[in-house]
């Protein structure tokens, strides 16, 4: 499913935790499809950098968490993944993993077998199952714990300008801390927390305009150069890209315990913002926006620039 708009944009802005139940049929997950940016930009961020996305709280044990993953994957999307309750298989890809050990398959369409199974035998052996599923799927995965409250697992490659080393074990009210006008969102973390461990089915959508075109915006990343001062100068292809996430919760029946998954997509500005009905939305929503969300999404030094493209956008 794709980013809803409708859902997502409003004004006046609010952060807010924006829980929608999912519609019936709407699935969590997304194959990776052959090539695709999300696969390559994990896959980079897996071979050269694995500490990166890839984080455990000291002696937490991840694998019921992940067994359950794999099943839902399985289940929702068979001829992309598979899983017996030992041995999980990615067919197009080429890659099978059965306990610490890598199977290389007959060569799987997207051509990347021999690149993917180097990449999972370089990962400590308990990553590598997660490592399969992070390269099957376009989403990042984060384990909630709603006992706790806190996020013990992190298997996340494509972050949104943070980082899973900062965020790992820490409680939601520390994860959500730096947000600005974050007050509703931590009064409200403990009701969250058993909600979407529960049974019913949650997404919620985020967004932002960026000047960073890449998925992955770890902090090591991204350039930590200011926008550009011309950066809504060509009104027909402003230096600006439009990022957003759906997010959804799969809840882990008995567990107490539910995968985050999150799923990045990003894409010229120009191009995401379409119509003149979708510039005077996000022009009301950035408008109404507080000094202290603008500063903390680095919106304020374009702010005037980008609500004059968007009004022109508009009209």
């Amino acid at each position: 499913m794709t980013f809803n708009f409708d859902a997502a944009v409003s004004a006046p802005f609010r952060m807010q935790p924006g829980l929608r139940r999912m519609a019936d049929g709407a699935r969590h997950l997304t194959p990776a499809a052959a090539g695709s940016r999300h696969q390559r930009e994990k896959l980079a961020v897996l071979s050269t950098a694995p500490g990166q996305a890839l984080q455990v709280v000291a002696g937490f044990d991840a694998y019921p968490a992940l067994h359950a993953l794999a099943a839902h994957a399985a289940h929702e999307h068979p001829a992309a993944f598979t899983w017996d309750g030992g041995r999980a298989t990615a067919p197009a890809l080429g890659v099978a993993v059965q306990g610490e050990r890598i199977e290389d398959l007959a060569r799987g369409s997207f051509g990347l077998g021999d690149e993917l199974g180097r990449c999972l035998r370089g990962l400590p052996p308990e990553w590598r199952l997660a490592g399969l599923l992070s390269l099957a799927f376009i989403e990042d995965f984060a384990l909630i714990d709603g006992r706790t409250g806190t996020l013990p697992w992190l298997a996340v490659a494509l972050p949104s300008h943070w980082a899973p080393q900062d965020k790992i074990g820490r409680h939601f009210r520390e994860v959500h801390a730096p947000v600005a006008d974050n007050a509703l969102l931590l009064r409200a973390s403990d009701h969250l927390m058993r909600m979407v461990c529960g049974p019913d089915r949650w997404e919620r959508f985020v967004w932002n305009v960026t000047r960073h075109p890449c998925l992955n915006a770890h902090p090591a990343n991204v350039d930590p150069a200011p926008w550009p001062a011309h950066a809504f100068a060509d009104a027909r292809a402003p230096r600006a890209w439009w990022r957003t996430e759906r997010q959804t919760f799969i809840a882990l029946p008995g567990q107490a315990q539910a995968v985050f998954t999150i799923d990045v997509q990003i894409e010229p500005l120009a191009s995401a913002i379409d119509g003149a009905d979708k510039a005077t939305r996000l022009h009301e929503a950035i408008a109404s926006m507080s000094d202290g969300v603008l500063g903390y999404r680095n919106l304020s030094a374009v702010r005037e620039p980008l609500l004059a493209w968007l009004a022109s956008r508009a009209a």
